[in-house]
């Protein structure tokens, strides 16, 4: 798994497997929020196994699907919203990370 911390309350990865969705919880994440749509690419865990994975943990689960540009403002702004109504370090993933990042400096 490669997390890259952006700020204290936020880091992006790549596209998170099922059995690494409590190890994001031992590092202290208390929110996933997905930003891929479901079936993106072949393979991919679904939105629903992943939210059920993150139930068992404890953390809060969101989806908050991009694709394309631009992003959508109502993304911005609902991705801003769910970090800063955490109560703890949120971590945003799609394919690559690179669009969670986006997403956030979007929002900064």
């Amino acid at each position: 798994m490669n997390i890259s911390r952006i700020t204290d309350n936020y880091a992006v990865s790549p596209q998170l497997r099922i059995d690494e969705i409590a190890h994001c919880a031992e590092l202290g994440f208390v929110a996933i929020i997905c930003n891929r749509p479901d079936g993106e690419d072949p393979g991919q865990p679904s939105v629903s196994d992943i939210a059920n994975e993150c139930v068992k943990s404890g953390l809060a689960f969101h989806h908050i699907p991009v694709s394309g540009m631009p992003i959508p403002d109502e993304a911005i702004r609902e991705q801003r919203r769910l970090i800063e109504a955490s109560d703890g370090p949120v971590l945003g993933y799609c394919r690559s990370g690179q669009r969670s990042l986006l997403i956030w400096q979007a929002s900064a």
